[in-house]
Formats: structure tokens, C-alpha cells, sequence
């Protein structure tokens, strides 16, 4: 309790001062998203080392870091690893030896960092759990029971990448993409965007 009240006091008093010395709204917005992030990292910290294991026996795992749309590290306690979301290509935000940046791939990552980030979700594994490069392989459920997975393709912000054998959900995921693809939603606002259903 003294924690919420101490960090809402903090962040309160830091925008104030922020606000005071500049008027530019770029700088403002910037702040207030910085604030957000102060409250969302405050918010998965406040948790007593209890509370923590507790979540952590229930196969929930906290969100550290977004690579990208499709990629994030988590920790469960005893380690962090990287999770691959199965059934779903986000586009790239960076160029690679492998891959080019993608149309929308800033986007598809703000939206997976919006939702994740400083979070706790709850991972559930097919047939295959790891791949190639030793990521976890996992569908991914939010604290409100949000399917991301189907989230991000629905929302238009990825699209539909199955590898046998983890196929539990593909027609659930070819049905979303084929609405967000007519809907004309997020990445298929791009008229040259060339994919299968």
C-alpha cells in the first residue's frame, strides 16, 4: 500500500516538473507513455515473493522483454527463455541476414508490447515445445483470458504460420485471418500484401 502511494506520489510529482519545463506536446505524450510504463513495471513488481510462487505453481510466467510481434522473453522463477507464439508470423521491425523489416512490424510489436509487457500471461504448449533455436514454443493467454495468438491475427497484426505438428488451433487462426484480410484490418490495409487465406 505505502508502495502505490509512494510510486503514484513519485510519478505525479515527475509530471508536474516534466509538464512544467516544456510545452511541446510531442514531449508530453512521450512522458505519459513513459509514466504508463513506470506504472506497468510497479504494478508486476508490487507482488510479495509469495504471491509470486504462487502464480508461478499456476503456470503463469512474467513477460520481461518484447523482441518483436511474435517473440517475447518471460520469466517463470528459476529462468527466463525466450517464447516463440505458435501459429503466427508477425512482420520483422528490424532487417536481418534472414528476413527483411516488415510492413507493420512496428505496429504488431507496440500491440504485443501494449498487452505483455511487465505482465503476467500463461503459456500453453502443443505437440512440439521448442524450436530450432531453443525458443519456446507456446499459444499465449493473457490475465483476462485474451487469446494473443488469435488476438494478433484477428487485430490484423500477424498472419497465420503453422509447422506441423503444432496445429491444434489452425483452423481457428485461418478463420480470423480470412475476417481481418476482408475487414481490411491492421497489416492488410495493404492492398500488396501477398499471402494465402
Amino acid at each position: 500500500m505505502k508502495k502505490n502511494f509512494f510510486a503514484t506520489m513519485l510519478s505525479m510529482f515527475l509530471f508536474f516538473v516534466l509538464t512544467a519545463c516544456q510545452s511541446s506536446s510531442d514531449y508530453i505524450d512521450s512522458v505519459k507513455g513513459d509514466l504508463a510504463e513506470a506504472f506497468r513495471i510497479l504494478q508486476g513488481s508490487e507482488l510479495s515473493p509469495v504471491e509470486k510462487a504462487k502464480r508461478q505453481q499456476e503456470g503463469w510466467v512474467y513477460v520481461t522483454k518484447i523482441i518483436d510481434g511474435d517473440t517475447f522473453w518471460v520469466d517463470n522463477g528459476t529462468e527466463s527463455f525466450k517464447v516463440r507464439l505458435i501459429g503466427v508470423d508477425a512482420p520483422e521491425t528490424r532487417n536481418s541476414a534472414r528476413k527483411k523489416k516488415g510492413y507493420y512490424g512496428a505496429e504488431s510489436r507496440a500491440y504485443v508490447r501494449s498487452k505483455t509487457e511487465q505482465q503476467w500471461v500463461r503459456l500453453e504448449f502443443d505437440v512440439q515445445a521448442t524450436d530450432r533455436y531453443k525458443r519456446k514454443l507456446a499459444y499465449v493467454y493473457l490475465q483476462d483470458g485474451t487469446f494473443l495468438n488469435a488476438s494478433l491475427i484477428e487485430q490484423g497484426y500477424a498472419v497465420v504460420d503453422t509447422h506441423p505438428p503444432n496445429v491444434k488451433y489452425v483452423e481457428q487462426f485461418t478463420a480470423l485471418q480470412r475476417q481481418a484480410r476482408k475487414a481490411e484490418r491492421g497489416l492488410w490495409k495493404e492492398t500488396s500484401l501477398d499471402q494465402t487465406p
